[in-house]
């Protein structure tokens, strides 16, 4: 019998605008001290929020939650309008950890506006930084989940139209929506940049360069992770199975047994420990050697707010 070998992905793990995120809340909580609040989950991972929470963060989803003057940080998925403008009213200290990323496509939503176009954004019904996006308006936004809501779409008659895009989208999958919005729509107008980050980009093409190389692929991040829902099924539109852990209590033996390669790679939401839980627990279940296969080396770094800056 061959021997079990382990592939991991590169890249794969925490992105620049996920390292800053928590690095706000832990700063924060350094220098002015628990409990410091934070909107929605700062990163969709299980263990990152325990982690956080044990430090002294107190996560809530509404800011009415929130005592009056205390310390709130916005969630790396951002946040809309009303929500900012709510959180002035109540007095609360902010501290926006929105990925870089997001608040760009925020950018972009703005100008478009005051350019007099309707603004069809493309992404996940219900998650938050489609809801933080959509909120930079109250009117002229459309979201768009699916090809048949595009084939639904309705706008003002003789309306200038732009998209934009979710920016932990499958990239295939917004290909195809953005393909048949510009069919219905040929004068749609795009962002000079695709708003896709390059981290979602990266682990997306990690995994297409290891999943034919494998007979499982594994992804480890959290269930509400869009960006690891996206790495599984990109695995699984390439005809291997694919399977999400939270951790390495989720690995089921029964997804390994006769396998002779197993891929992993890790949502950008994802730290690195678990990833090696991972591969320990594969390890117990008869892989013998781990591979890192090559990839891209990513250097990008975000600034942190003023504020909590080491000094």
């Amino acid at each position: 019998m061959a021997p079990v070998e382990v592939l991991l992905a590169n890249p794969r793990g925490f992105c620049a605008g996920v390292e800053r995120a928590i690095d706000i809340v832990e700063r924060a909580l350094e220098q002015i001290g628990a409990p410091i609040y934070v909107r929605h989950e700062i990163v969709h991972n299980t263990a990152v929020v325990a982690d956080l929470r044990a430090k002294g963060a107190v996560f809530v989803e509404e800011l009415d939650e929130i005592p009056a003057g205390a310390t709130v940080i916005f969630s790396a998925h951002g946040v809309s309008k009303a929500v900012r403008a709510d959180a002035e009213g109540r007095g609360l200290k902010v501290f926006d950890a929105t990925c870089p990323l997001v608040t760009k496509v925020h950018v972009e939503v703005a100008k478009m506006l005051r350019e007099g176009y309707d603004i069809v954004m493309i992404g996940h019904r219900g998650h938050p930084e489609a809801e933080g996006t959509m909120g930079q308006a109250t009117q002229g936004m459309h979201l768009v989940e699916t090809l048949a809501d595009v084939a639904r779409l309705e706008v003002r008659a003789g309306a200038k139209l732009a998209y934009v895009t979710q920016t932990t989208l499958s990239v295939d999958d917004a290909r195809a929506i953005v393909a048949a919005l510009k069919v219905r729509y040929p004068q749609i107008r795009g962002p000079k940049r695709d708003d896709i980050c390059y981290a979602t980009q990266n682990r997306q093409d990690a995994v297409k360069f290891m999943t034919p190389q494998c007979d499982v692929v594994i992804v480890v991040g959290s269930p509400n992770s869009s960006n690891s829902n996206r790495l599984r099924e990109v695995a699984e539109n390439m005809g291997t199975d694919a399977h999400m852990v939270d951790s390495a209590a989720d690995l089921r033996a029964q997804w390994v047994a006769g396998r002779r390669r197993v891929g992993v790679s890790a949502g950008a939401s994802a730290p690195e420990v678990l990833v090696q839980e991972v591969v320990a627990r594969l390890r117990e279940l008869g892989a013998a050697s781990v591979r890192q296969l090559d990839g891209i080396t990513e250097g990008v770094v975000f600034t942190l707010p003023r504020e909590l800056a080491r000094r």
